[in-house]
């Protein structure tokens, strides 16, 4: 394995002799078969019962594809546009789709043409063989590089990045790394990139996924707006989740040693691989996360033989909690901007209360539930729906919504920040906990019981829920998990017809699809059930790493 201590911070490094031989995580996906000879069907005559197998897992695999929206489908539309979608249709109808012209583990020079959405480098194949792609990541487009194919898939093979031959000067400065394990640890992609020439990746993805999933016409697709940078680039992250493996049965029998052993690795996947790579720190994580995960290193190091399976770790930034907050005193036991109250420690008990503050309101939460992962950023995202549900036209010719909707709450981020703008607000989340701490939340922040109300249930019922809601004075805000929304809540919130929708995502693909679902649904209608975008941007939460989250704006016409 690489030597961190010996590579230089933010280098891809050329893989030596030791890592020539494919890591365990790394074995070929399918067998490189003859798929011509699979045609025959099952008339054809198979040596063993393991050919046979293998002939109709082929069969099999050629008449999948990835589903809509998945991280897999959203490569295969960059390679549709990186190949050429005539090129990719003549493959399939001709049956070579999966007849990779690369050997297992062939090394390759090629050229790289694009950035997938995913983060990684997308080559063409060289002059002299059939049009495929080679998926590589840190790799930049314009670059000459050398790499060596382990796996392939559907028109595209992926490749360990070898050697940048040719380096794209433009963008790529290596100094840029702040991580010692940049370029083999899987958890950034960027590093090495100027922070302007990420969010510019970012808006293309956002730009990408309404082109290839919402399937608005050009026309009625405003300008994707740039992305929302983070104010923290690195440093920000307040929670990690390193894992480890138990130990090998081998290991159990046979001597132990106070020391870390060999096959002992504490952290995050190896780039292209399932396995583990051993990591002591990360600088996208907030200062107090890296202070108690070391300490936490050691006592594993030493009780490792006490662990019967694998672990994941959580590490969550908290202010102190033990400073009690009562949610039913008017005032605080201590000055909420007093360095007391704003210490920050680590909770890593998956059931103990983070404590967290967004502006001037504080929230607490389960350890273990979803809370946004970067602190810096979530005041100029609550800012952004701020103005986006109020433009200033609000003012002077329509009257301004005085109800808001807050669907897939969690524990009320958007409802409590945005309360001070609405005469009610109605919070809706599936998780019970979650509307429990929202509810104390609320209380936290001195805002009325008759104001803001929790209601826990499912996201399809959420409508029924608040039937008193006028609809043209509503707002709803959804902010759901990466699958986005199922077309019984669409149909539920087009019945409900609310003013404006705020849709905040963490998947630019599924919010793509159900922003074109809305407008296709609504686009006969008369004025005053036709729905507009008026808006789409990205947001950065996560800097140094390809993924971008993004809020769109639906306005009733």
């Amino acid at each position: 394995m690489v030597d961190p201590e010996s590579t230089v911070v933010g280098q891809v490094h050329v893989l030596p002799d030791s890592e020539k031989e494919l890591p365990a995580g790394k074995k070929p996906r399918i067998e490189v078969l003859d798929v011509s000879e699979l045609e025959a069907g099952s008339s054809r005559q198979y040596k063993n019962k393991e050919d046979r197998r293998n002939a109709k897992k082929e069969r099999k695999r050629k008449a999948t594809f990835p589903e809509p929206c998945s991280s897999e489908d959203v490569l295969w539309q960059d390679i549709i546009s990186v190949l050429g979608r005539e090129v990719v249709d003549r493959a399939i109808e001709d049956g070579v789709e999966l007849q990779s012209p690369f050997k297992y583990h062939e090394e390759v020079e090629v050229e790289v043409k694009t950035i997938s959405s995913n983060g990684e480098g997308i080559a063409l194949s060289p002059e002299g063989r059939s049009p495929w792609a080679i998926v590589v990541p840190l790799a930049l487009p314009g670059e000459k590089i050398r790499v060596r194919a382990y796996r392939q898939g559907r028109l595209h093979s992926y490749g360990d990045l070898l050697e940048v031959i040719t380096p794209n000067a433009e963008l790529r400065d290596d100094s840029r790394a702040q991580c010692k394990y940049f370029g083999s640890c899987a958890g950034c992609q960027y590093q090495m990139l100027s922070y302007d020439t990420q969010l510019d990746l970012k808006r293309d993805v956002v730009v990408k996924a309404y082109r290839n999933y919402s399937k608005i016409p050009e026309p009625s697709m405003p300008r994707i707006l740039s992305t929302m940078p983070s104010p923290l680039k690195y440093a920000y992250r307040t929670k990690l989740t390193p894992h480890f493996d138990a130990p090998p049965k081998s290991a159990r029998k046979g001597p132990r040693s106070t020391e870390k052993p060999d096959w002992l690795h504490i952290g995050f996947n190896r780039i292209g691989a399932q396995s583990t790579m051993d990591i002591e720190d990360c600088p996208i994580a907030t200062p107090v996360i890296n202070e108690s995960y070391g300490p936490m290193r050691k006592d594993i190091i030493k009780d490792i033989y006490t662990y019967k399976k694998g672990v994941s770790l959580l590490f969550r930034d908290s202010l102190d909690t033990s400073i009690t907050l009562d949610p039913d005193s008017t005032s605080d036991p201590v000055d909420r901007l007093s360095e007391a109250f704003n210490r920050h420690i680590c909770v890593t008990d998956q059931k103990g209360t983070v404590r967290e503050k967004v502006g001037d309101w504080v929230f607490e939460y389960n350890g273990g539930s979803f809370f946004q992962n970067n602190n810096s950023v979530l005041l100029p995202l609550t800012d952004y729906v701020r103005d986006a549900i109020f433009p200033p036209t609000t003012t002077t010719t329509t009257a301004r919504p005085t109800h808001l909707v807050d669907t897939y709450c969690g524990s009320g981020l958007f409802a409590i920040v945005l309360s001070p703008h609405f005469d009610k607000v109605a919070g809706i989340e599936l998780s019970a906990d979650s509307i429990r701490y929202a509810t104390r939340n609320a209380k936290l922040n001195n805002i009325p019981e008759e104001k803001v109300s929790f209601r826990s249930g499912n996201a399809g019922e959420i409508f029924a829920t608040v039937r008193d809601f006028p609809a043209d004075d509503s707002v709803v805000l959804i902010d759901p998990p990466r699958k986005g929304c199922d077309e019984f809540f669409i149909q539920q919130l087009l019945a409900f017809a609310p003013r404006t929708i705020v849709y905040v995502s963490c998947n630019v693909h599924t919010q793509a699809r159900d922003v074109g679902s809305i407008l296709r649904a609504t686009g006969g209608n008369e004025i005053g059930k036709k729905y507009v975008l008026e808006c789409v941007r990205g947001f950065d939460l996560f800097p140094q790493t390809a993924h971008v989250e993004s809020v769109a704006v639906l306005r009733r016409v």
